[in-house]
């Protein structure tokens, strides 16, 4: 088993025989996948994502794949192969875009609705090459096919990548739904077909690998949602991922049985239920969905809304309804339906919605207390299945942090794929499958890109560490008024302080300090305001180190006389 190593430098020239496969982003971590493959100079990117930002990053919007690698060979993009319509998976597509307009975009028919309705937000029009399972076409020197997966997405693909160094599988994010909602399964067959051609690369999802035996059915849960339609007193606020077309389908079920009238809640989920109504992946009765105003002056056990939220996120609408800022206020006997999983890193803010819409009187239903939600990939044993079946030469885990690529790895490996032949790489690293055998070769840049507002790649982890030393530990402004002839204090300075829990008399001591700093600046010539304010903040910053045991953000500001 071969994996990643701090001392790998850039590759070498790929062999012209050779097929180049890079992540740019999706390894080691649950987001924002993006694949690039390297064919006779030719590059196909299959998925475009981003990665939603988490406590340590304050002020982040989106994370996206670094784009440094095949900025300046944009032109040779054949074309980006989406395998759905998931944001980690599509949410990334506007901003690489932007470097290049015209690279066709090539997916689904839901998928491609739905990202052409995020790229009007961004003002791009698109080409676009709708595919479906079954199609087998040319993009670029990549001959490329498409299998259907079962996902919680409808019109999910995986994709085979044919080039003369070998196949590639790639399954996307997948499942093995036996019953599915919308009766399509995984193409088995088709993985079979190509098992008989020979996998010489299978790239596979990696999520649930920790997670033994099989994924229960989407089916199953309607009992329990069924449930909840049939005994809550008063409003049933259900929240989901907006792109979440079954499980929204089933909601709109439960609801039309019960005789309750429906609103969606949140533009996303506006958008995307609107989309996938136009295009027959959801089926509304006629009257069943009634805009919010309507629906407030039904009587309360006639009522249900589905809104987003479902991660805990700060702006999303269950989140404002936890903490009273939204114009639903969430009251006595009130059932809060939270029909998804947990991605890794959203529990504390899972965990506080919940306390906080309890506090308000509603009763919450959710994973850890009901059969609500299924998860959307495959566990270890639809990965051992899929390892049995095709019989890959060569295998890299993907989607996933390290210890799930370790387990879907440690799995191939029990299936008889050979232990030299099972590659972890994270992201950036190269992997050059020739003559047959994968391996690493090199690594590239792939660090996190912020998206900040309007600004994207602007904020830095220098920036991020500054933030949550301004929350943690707020920030001390020094303004020192200095004589230029003498090098000294013309008057004594000011400290500013704001979220430090010290007055500022506390800092009257360090006074000696900024006039120590200032006196050994003088004696060795220094003069130039910047580097003065350097010298202050950084003796300023031992000090209060010293004296407080804290470490606040020092801004010094140099003033001559």
């Amino acid at each position: 088993m071969s994996h990643p190593h701090p001392e790998l430098k850039s590759p070498k020239k790929l062999p012209r025989d050779g097929l180049r496969v890079v992540a740019l982003g999706g390894l080691g971590e649950i987001g924002r996948n993006m694949t690039v493959f390297e064919y006779q100079g030719s590059l196909l990117v299959v998925d475009c994502g981003v990665l939603f930002p988490e406590e340590h990053q304050p002020g982040v919007d989106v994370i996206l794949p670094d784009f440094t690698w095949i900025r300046d060979r944009l032109d040779k993009i054949a074309g980006i192969v989406l395998t759905h319509g998931h944001e980690d998976h599509i949410g990334g597509v506007p901003y690489l875009l932007r470097e290049r307009a015209d690279i066709p975009l090539i997916g689904s028919r839901l998928t491609l609705a739905l990202i052409k309705e995020k790229l009007k937000e961004h003002r791009i029009r698109p080409q676009l090459r709708e595919v479906r399972e079954g199609d087998r076409i040319d993009v670029g020197a990549f001959d490329t096919e498409f299998l259907a997966v079962n996902h919680s997405i409808p019109d999910g693909l995986a994709v085979a990548i044919r080039t003369g160094a070998g196949m590639v599988l790639h399954t996307g994010d997948f499942k093995m739904d036996q019953f599915p909602l919308d009766d399509r399964i995984t193409d088995l067959r088709g993985f079979a077909r190509l098992a008989d051609e020979g996998v010489d690369l299978f790239l596979v999802d990696s999520t649930n690998a920790e997670v033994p035996g099989f994924v229960p059915s989407e089916q199953a849960l309607t009992p329990a949602i069924t449930q909840v339609f049939r005994t809550a007193p008063r409003r049933i606020i259900v929240s989901s991922f907006a792109s979440h077309v079954h499980r929204i389908q089933q909601v709109l079920d439960a609801a039309h049985e019960s005789g309750r009238k429906v609103a969606l809640v949140g533009r996303s989920m506006v958008r995307n239920m609107g989309v996938a109504q136009d295009l027959g992946y959801l089926t509304v009765p006629e009257g069943l969905i009634v805009p919010l105003e309507q629906l407030q002056r039904l009587p309360a056990n006639k009522v249900a809304l589905i809104c987003t939220g479902s991660q805990g996120e700060p702006l999303a609408a269950l989140s404002r309804m936890a903490s009273r800022e939204h114009k639903i206020r969430i009251g006595e006997g009130d059932t809060v339906l939270m029909a998804s999983s947990v991605i890794p890193g959203n529990e504390n803010a899972i965990s506080n919605v919940i306390n906080g819409l309890t506090r308000w009187g509603a009763h919450v239903v959710h994973k850890g207390n009901a059969t609500v939600h299924v998860s959307g990939h495959a566990s270890a044993g639809e990965l051992v299945y899929c390892y049995n079946l095709i019989k890959p030469k060569n295998v890299m885990p993907v989607h996933g942090e390290w210890r799930h690529l370790r387990a879907n790895a440690d799995l191939a490996i029990k299936t008889g794929v050979d232990p030299d032949r099972v590659v972890i790489a994270e992201d950036g690293v190269v992997v050059d499958l020739v003559k047959g055998r994968a391996s690493i070769t090199g690594k590239v840049p792939a660090g996190n890109v912020y998206v900040d507002a309007q600004t994207v790649g602007g904020v830095t982890d220098a920036v991020l560490k500054d933030r949550r030393t301004l929350a943690e530990e707020g920030v001390v402004t020094v303004l020192a008024i200095v004589d230029a002839d003498t090098g000294k204090l013309a008057d004594r300075p000011d400290f500013l302080v704001r979220g430090f829990v010290h007055e500022p008399t506390a800092f009257d001591p360090a006074v000696t300090v900024v006039e120590k700093a200032l006196a050994r600046a003088a004696s060795e010539g220094i003069g130039d305001a910047s580097q003065l304010e350097s010298m202050i903040g950084r003796e300023v910053g031992r000090w209060a180190q010293r004296a407080f045991r804290r470490s606040p953000l020092i801004i010094p500001v140099v003033v001559d006389a």
